[in-house]
């Protein structure tokens, strides 16, 4: 089979066979939490001792990443005088940044488009893809920015919520004896909260050092996560379990340093180039010197982004492609095949028809790449090539991830599918063959859609009509994917039921926070005290998204946290949200949100919702 003479019956085979191997592996399909919420070990920041507060302010957002800060950010601007509280239980503000402090972390899509709120605190990437402490130092120059440090809660974490009906304002409990009220509430923990390990026999016997990603002992290891030599590892045997997003960052460093690094994979990562570069300050001042040039590159984004979906009245649009990374290039690809149809062929069909021939095209450039740089040991190469369509799992990118694979001193354990089947004193065990190691590392990633939303957050949510496990005990239900009936004053920012993963991840939380900063500034000024989704809203939108849940790709996948593990469920919603999203596409979405908010902000009627 070659790229210039691909055979589709072929692939779809060869992806299913995969697919079922995986499927019917025996182990390492289930998983456990690292730490249990409010439990959390920070390696980084000791605990500061204060005193418990007791007070009330305007509006609390539990979570201290770029979902609380954006949407603290925003709703300051709308009402400058509102006091404004985020708790998190980390030790500063950055959410995911502040705990994934591995070697080589990195955004995966183009700085510009991935840190938010550049323009407000004119701050220049230094790099197309920013490494992991510039981000850090992103967030927190945002809570400076935006003076939110002055009254954050850090190494703090809820442990109740619920409404007092008769102050009608939330009542916030902590596990440091804080017990306050907050007129507003919102939550936005992000969907990668909770580190998990797998769930293999023996986890807990191994007697050398072991560790997850987002707990990287630099202590131990030696260096730091700003590029100094892991000088700790020059004399250790390094496994590391797991071979995505995550693996494909911190792999090129620790096959730099370590003794020997044996790399187990389940499945591999689709590895496309990355480019990465510095970026030139004559050109970024250029960029920056038109007023709103970061939300025209947002919306330019997503707008090429949402090609992927395949929605003709998108896809016949030419775009100016400002991002020029992996993913925009992926979807004009996309939107490539589909224009050299027959105008006949141009229907939903038609569409599909000339994603899968994208698809197939992409694929299999990135399979020959694989032997193009893989040529110091074939098996590898041949282990290293991902046999499902690239959206199938996370697209990875990356320019020194497969080169690992030459250097001697790094093997490729292919379990071809099947994953550790049991973790011993000395080491790890597989494909019929102990392996003795020093270090054991997991890049297992974090919990997504096998567990509540309540489960993940660490505390029940309690509301004048009970509680949202209850609420949501047959799924999630909402408006908007952002407030949801019998829990006034409560805003989510999450992803499901709203524009998904269909958009870049910090696009969705400033949309959102645009939403739940008008809905606020309308309320403060007009002295209004609680909004509610009417039942009628709640279940139009439910509706509405579990119409569209996508069947075909979910089916077809591989196993992974896209189709949980391969046991997406289709008539609902998963247990954590994480289904579907707008089915019009991320474009439509947010501007469904802005006219929705605009029209509330004129009329003080914000459809779907009771405000009194």
């Amino acid at each position: 089979m070659t790229i210039e003479n691909l055979d589709g019956e072929q692939l779809r085979q060869k992806y299913a066979e995969e697919r079922d191997k995986r499927l019917q592996a025996p182990a390492g399909r289930k998983f456990k939490r690292l730490e249990q919420p409010g439990h959390v070990v920070d390696l980084h920041l000791p605990v500061q001792p204060r005193e418990p507060v007791k007070d009330s302010v305007d509006f609390t957002f539990v979570g201290g990443g770029f979902s609380g800060l954006i949407t603290s950010a925003r709703v300051k601007e709308a009402v400058p005088n509102a006091n404004i509280r985020i708790l998190d239980q980390a030790g500063d503000f950055g959410g995911v940044w502040y705990w994934n402090r591995y070697p080589g972390a990195m955004c995966d899509t183009a700085a510009m488009v991935y840190m938010p709120l550049l323009e407000e605190t004119g701050h220049m990437p230094t790099r197309k893809y920013a490494m992991g402490p510039e981000i850090h130092e992103h967030t927190r120059r945002i809570g400076r920015h935006y003076d939110l440090y002055k009254h954050a809660l850090f190494h703090t974490a809820v442990t109740a919520v619920s409404w007092d009906a008769d102050l009608k304002r939330w009542r916030v409990q902590t596990n440091r004896g804080d017990d306050f009220t907050t007129k507003y509430l919102t939550v936005g923990t992000g969907p990668l909260t909770v580190a998990q390990l797998p769930d293999i026999p023996g986890i807990d016997s191994f007697k050398g050092k072991a560790f997850h990603t987002s707990r990287w002992e630099y202590e131990f290891t030696g260096g730091d996560r700003s590029g100094a030599p892991l000088t700790g590892l020059a004399d250790k045997r390094v496994a590391i379990i797991g071979t995505g997003a995550t693996a494909i960052q911190c792999i090129p460093e620790l096959a730099k340093y370590a003794k020997e690094l044996l790399v187990f994979q389940r499945t591999p990562s689709a590895v496309d180039i990355r480019n990465n570069h510095d970026i030139d300050p004559e050109w970024f001042s250029k960029v920056a010197a038109e007023p709103g040039w970061q939300q025209r590159w947002l919306d330019n984004f997503t707008s090429i982004w949402a090609l992927t979906g395949g929605r003709p009245a998108e896809i016949m649009q030419k775009y100016d492609d400002l991002v020029k990374d992996g993913w925009s290039e992926l979807a004009l690809r996309i939107q490539s095949v589909f224009l050299s149809l027959k105008p006949e062929e141009r229907n939903p069909q038609g569409v599909m028809l000339a994603i899968e021939r994208s698809d197939d095209e992409t694929t299999s450039r990135i399979r020959a790449r694989v032997d193009e740089v893989v040529t110091a040991d074939p098996a590898a190469a041949e282990g290293l090539k991902a046999w499902y369509r690239q959206l199938c799992k996370r697209p990875t990118f990356h320019d020194e991830y497969l080169q690992c694979f030459n250097r001697p001193n790094v093997t490729l354990i292919d379990t071809d599918g099947q994953g550790v089947d049991r973790i011993t004193p000395t080491g790890l065990h597989a494909l019929g063959k102990d392996y003795d190691v020093d270090v054991i590392i997991y890049a297992s990633g974090f919990e997504f859609q096998n567990t509540s939303f309540t489960s993940r957050l660490g505390f029940e949510i309690t509301g004048p009509e009970g509680t949202l496990t209850d609420a949501w005990a047959d799924g999630m239900r909402s408006l908007h994917g952002r407030q949801t009936k019998g829990f006034p004053n409560l805003f989510l920012t999450q992803l499901a039921q709203a524009a998904r993963f269909a958009a870049n991840v910090p696009a969705n939380f400033l949309e959102s926070a645009r939403a739940i900063a008008g809905v606020v500034k309308y309320m403060e000024e007009n002295g209004k005290q609680t909004i509610d989704v009417s039942k009628e809203a709640e279940d139009a939108w439910f509706d509405l998204i579990v119409s569209a849940a996508p069947r075909a790709q979910r089916d077809e996948c591989t196993p992974g946290h896209y189709n949980n593990e391969g046991k997406i469920t289709l008539d609902k919603p998963s247990p954590s949200g994480m289904g579907s999203g707008y089915p019009g596409g991320p474009v439509a979405f947010f501007q469904l949100q802005r006219d929705w908010t605009k029209r509330g902000l004129e009329t003080g009627e914000f459809e779907g919702t009771v405000v009194a």
